[in-house]
């Protein structure tokens, strides 16, 4: 570790992940380095129309990206991967991650042509990384992902550990176990400040192994008279490799759908990740023509996704597999706060085709999470024992609920840091504290666009959507002024102009008013013109019709 400088401090802070669910990103900072851990990426809320996906806003970083060290990555989960694709497009270093989480990122730099340049660095639990003057160190821990790991940052002003997505699973299906000996040692060496997940901060006990879910499948699966169909999220390796079993068990064949899904599996099963035994695998097409009682069929749309496999099944819109009466379909997920009314619809619909769907997560028991709960939490704290304690990864809610269990394990209040994203938290000579903000908040990507739809766009659009469009053409003479033709008054979405000429002619006439009104005034400044009959019309309509459509006056002089 370098010498440290009086003078020098160092900073923690979050551009995602605090405050909400997903685009994980965390800053650590100590002079002039700086340490990146995680790029994620989440998916629109209900009033991001048009909106496909959230990133965070990284001003920060390429306002310094000389002092940029690199990114580590903790998993291969979208929300701490997905983001990377648009980040090194602005920020060229190099990114850090296990086997499996390169791999799942290599795929995304491929298709965004970024792989060439960028530079990918394999690390495993073993691995010692020099970022400047911040040695990175790493941990195995447990989540629904093979390869995760928490990462221990080694500065001049003292250690901060990084816990990634994790639990405490003592039976893990892919053996690869949580090294509690070496959390217990970087704890037993002093750990300044802990940032730590805390996604199941409000739900008591202990969270069930994963391997309890394989035995509830073969079940599942021995009962089923006909096809069964399992969908869960793409990037659980661990179920995925939990449903190959079960079929393997039950001596179905099986074939995988929708795009992720297909991509995912293939890659893990490349590395080494996914163990498929010979033969079982077989292509969409063949699915039909199989006994339904040897078929399982692995599919995308846990969250109702309208473009999903399992949702395009349930609208019988999907191009090669139709849902049948007798099907066993299983929804191998809990709803992500938001969806559960597109997994209610798909689930609706899924019972209308006569299937027998299993959902509801855990009570079913074909779901448990990857996250720890509260006595899972409370162990890592104890492992660690810090002197500052940063509840990340979930909404203000469970940060706060962390924040109470940090207390009743002996943790001061007044060194725990609720933080929002952007928040500065500023440690210097062993004392922290909230030192303002930077530049922070969400860059929203619209197709190829990546930050050209900002909040007023999102406010138009959902004008748009909730009351339409009035578009004003109106000519005038460059001469003197005059109405040479029009108003033309065109509707989209706000009335059927079949049904409301009467609206519509009142309308017209109250824009002609307007303008001879503003003419006689020797009002000819086109601004002022577009604005005044926007005005006129704007309260007339919300008089007769309590609507506020969007209005778009086009004047032009001939």
């Amino acid at each position: 570790m370098s010498k440290k400088n009086n003078n020098d401090k160092l900073t923690i802070f979050a551009l995602g992940g605090v405050g909400e669910i997903g685009k994980n990103m965390y800053v650590i900072q100590y002079a002039n380095d700086i340490v990146v851990v995680d790029s994620g990426l989440k998916f629109p809320e209900e009033d991001m129309l048009g909106i496909d996906i959230v990133i965070p806003d990284i001003t920060y970083l390429t306002e310094n990206r000389d002092k940029v060290r690199g990114i580590l990555l903790t998993h291969g989960h979208e929300d701490h991967i997905g983001g990377l694709p648009y980040v090194l497009k602005h920020l060229n270093v190099p990114v850090y991650g296990t086997k499996l989480t390169l791999g799942l990122v290599e795929s995304k730099l491929r298709e965004n042509n970024l792989l060439g340049e960028t530079k990918r660095i394999l690390i495993n639990a073993d691995s010692e990384v020099q970022l400047g003057t911040i040695r990175a160190t790493f941990f195995k821990t447990n989540h629904s992902i093979p390869d995760s790991v928490g990462i221990c940052l080694e500065t001049p002003e003292g250690v901060v550990v990084h816990t990634g997505d994790f639990k405490f699973d003592h039976t893990p299906v892919n053996d690869q176990y949580a090294d509690l000996q070496r959390m217990a040692e970087i704890g037993k060496k002093g750990v300044l400040a802990l940032l730590s997940d805390s996604t199941n901060a409000e739900r008591p006990g202990f969270t069930p192994s994963e391997s309890s879910v394989g035995e509830n499948l073969v079940d599942i699966f021995r009962r089923a008279e006909q096809r069964v169909v399992v969908a869960t999220f793409a990037s659980n390796i661990h179920r995925i490799q939990q449903v190959i079993d079960a079929a393997e068990a039950t001596r179905r064949k099986l074939t995988v759908i929708g795009r992720s899904m297909v991509n995912v599996v293939t890659i893990a099963s490349e590395l080494g990740y996914l163990h498929i035994p010979d033969g079982m695998l077989i292509e969409p097409e063949e699915v039909n023509k199989m006994s339904a009682d040897r078929v399982v069929i692995l599919s995308t749309g846990s969250q109702g996704e309208p473009m999903s496999a399992l949702t395009r099944m349930a609208r019988s819109t999907h191009r090669k597999v139709d849902i049948l009466p007798g099907d066993t379909v299983i929804i191998a997920a809990t709803p992500i706060p938001g969806n559960e009314k597109y997994v209610g619809r798909t689930v609706d619909e899924l019972f209308r085709l006569g299937a027998n769907v299993i959902y509801g997560g855990s009570i079913t028991g074909v779901h448990v999470s990857g996250h720890g709960s509260q006595e899972e939490l409370k162990l890592m704290l104890n492992l660690m024992r810090p002197k500052y304690f940063i509840p990340i990864h979930g909404e203000y809610r469970m940060l706060h609920h962390h924040a109470m269990l940090g207390e009743a394990v002996g943790i001061d209040r007044d060194n725990i840091f609720m933080i929002d994203i952007g928040d500065i938290v500023e440690i210097q000579g062993g004392a922290a504290r909230k030192s303002g903000k930077v530049p922070s908040g969400n860059i929203l990507i619209d197709g190829l666009g990546v930050g050209d739809v900002g909040n007023i766009v999102l406010r138009d659009r959902k004008l748009l959507s909730q009351d339409g469009i009035l578009v004003v053409v109106v000519t005038l003479s460059k001469q003197d002024g005059t109405i040479m033709s029009g108003p033309d008054i065109i509707s989209r979405g706000f009335v059927y102009v079949r049904e409301s000429e009467g609206l519509l002619d009142e309308a017209n006439r109250i824009v002609t008013s307007t303008l001879h009104k503003l003419m006689s005034e020797n009002v000819n400044e086109w601004a002022s013109l577009k604005t005044n009959v926007k005005d006129a019309l704007g309260r007339f309509l919300y008089e007769q019709t309590r609507r506020r459509p969007m209005i778009l006056p086009i004047i032009m002089e001939v």
